[in-house]
């Protein structure tokens, strides 16, 4: 069977399907980093977009995962989609997106989680959850307003694909997976052993 020739839009037809079905946080997915000691970590994280060019979304750069993506883009998503029976890992490289579309998503989402954007200091240590709950009220109480900026620290990124592997179960654990990598400026995509 021939395999469809942009992987990002075989991506976006399962993306579609996972929607479709009601899945739970569909749009959930492991983003891998690397520090400067050659450790991996391993979070969650919302796909706030995709597109042509990769996969976004978006965090504090002071944060653990944005320390480490900004000292070494190159990482790795992974979607599962249990009830479909298919995953889907990506290796690529995080580049920032425009001030300008990072304010647009920033302005898009509810008063509080701005105002937690503001209040978390992500990946700090933090003496109590009393401590945070104070942070939260000092940030509401200088922007009474209600209209808050987006914070400097905070940005988009976009995570550009050179590699995608499609698996989906398969019986006997014989499952199907078929890789796609950049290759000038298309892809070669092939199938590998389960």
């Amino acid at each position: 069977m021939t395999q469809p020739a942009d992987p990002i839009e075989r991506f976006q037809r399962i993306f579609s399907d996972a929607w479709e079905a009601k899945i739970k946080n569909a749009h959930a997915m492991t983003l891998s980093s690397v520090d400067e000691h050659g450790q991996p970590s391993s979070r969650q994280v919302l796909l706030k977009e995709v597109d042509e060019r990769g996969f976004v979304f978006y965090t504090n750069l002071e944060s653990r995962k944005g320390r480490e993506i900004l000292a070494n883009p190159k990482v790795s998503l992974n979607f599962y989609w249990r009830e479909l029976d298919k995953q889907v890992t990506i290796f690529g490289t995080a580049e920032r997106v425009s001030d300008e579309q990072a304010d647009a998503y920033f302005v898009s989402r509810d008063h509080d989680s701005r105002v937690g954007a503001w209040a978390s200091q992500q990946s700090r240590p933090l003496e109590s959850r009393a401590r945070l709950q104070a942070e939260v009220a000092e940030v509401e109480a200088q922007y009474p307003d209600r209209d808050l900026p987006r914070p400097p620290y905070w940005a988009g990124l976009l995570v550009v694909p050179f590699y995608f592997d499609f698996w989906t179960s398969g019986a006997a654990r014989l499952h199907d997976r078929i890789v796609y990598e950049r290759e000038d400026d298309g892809w070669r995509n092939y199938r590998v052993y389960p």
